[in-house]
């Protein structure tokens, strides 16, 4: 069930498709910030990026490589105003550290490994329905959530299998 859960969220992103410049700026001008280079790369790198979450060292990474002109700081200022006018989402998984993703249209929650970092992400109405049961007994109304699952990827899990073997 787990990978019809999974893949129903892949498709869900494909789905989406990609997001045009003129969408990038119009999200921007909805938001009431201004249409800044570093604001549309960097949301354009959100977009893009596989899984779409990005620390805001990656996104500098990234800008690097294209040649852009961006500094840390920048990433980072322009970041915290997307996520105050709710265009980003910041999560901290393990460790701590902040990555950013696009706020997604619907609620999904997160998958990790624990060895290799892999971001999964997920969407299941039974677990949401039993949060908001747990919620009302409680007698909370819910703002927002998260879930973060932690364990082993299949690939790294095969890994270790494969090491155990060769003792």
């Amino acid at each position: 069930m787990s990978g019809d859960i999974l893949e129903r969220t892949g498709q869900q992103q494909a789905a989406e498709g990609s997001t045009t410049l003129s969408d990038i700026q119009d999200r921007l001008k909805r938001a009431g910030l201004k249409v800044t280079q570093p604001r549309i790369r960097i949301l354009q790198i959100l977009e893009q990026k596989e899984g779409r979450h990005a620390s805001a060292e990656e996104i500098y990474r990234l800008l690097v490589e294209q040649n852009e002109d961006v500094g840390v700081a920048t990433i980072y200022r322009v970041l915290t105003q997307c996520e105050q006018a709710g265009l980003v989402k910041r999560l901290q998984f393990e460790g701590g550290k902040s990555v950013f993703e696009l706020t997604p249209e619907h609620h999904h929650d997160h998958i990790i490994c624990v060895r290799c970092g892999r971001v999964e992400e997920f969407h299941d109405e039974v677990i949401e329905a039993r949060q908001r049961e747990i919620a009302d007994q409680a007698g909370f109304g819910i703002e927002d959530h998260s879930m973060i699952l932690y364990g082993l990827c299949a690939d790294c899990r095969r890994q270790s299998a494969d090491r155990r073997a060769q003792r």
